[in-house]
């Protein structure tokens, strides 16, 4: 079993920044993909990135340029940088690792305010 847990999750204005992490009880080298999903009210939970353990990553069209994803120097650790955010972002975002199974994070709120 793995825990994860993400934050750094918060309020912030259009146009500023946040930097989520997501910290996991081992290490990430042993995982073949990690992604961070998001999901709005009234809306399904979507990719919103991935990074595989070839370091290859994939966005969502609504985030390139603007998001990136990373895994740390402490090796149970990634994280989402997140740019220029828009109110559109605002969703609760949830870290994911996948091996033989998904692991899901708790979630953190992210708010973007007009």
């Amino acid at each position: 079993q793995v825990q994860l847990e993400e934050s750094g999750g918060g309020l912030v204005q259009a146009g500023g920044s946040l930097r989520l992490s997501c910290a996991a009880s081992r290490s990430l080298f042993s995982f073949y993909t990690m992604g961070w999903y998001r999901q709005a009210p009234g809306k399904q939970r979507e990719l919103v990135a991935i990074l595989t353990s070839g370091g290859s990553t994939n966005y969502a069209d609504s985030v390139k340029g603007r998001f990136t994803i990373s895994r740390g120097n402490a090796k149970n650790t990634m994280y989402l940088q997140m740019n220029s955010l828009k109110p559109e972002d605002t969703a609760v975002y949830y870290c994911k690792l996948t091996a033989v199974e998904d692991y899901w994070g708790q979630g953190t709120q992210v708010t973007v305010s007009s």
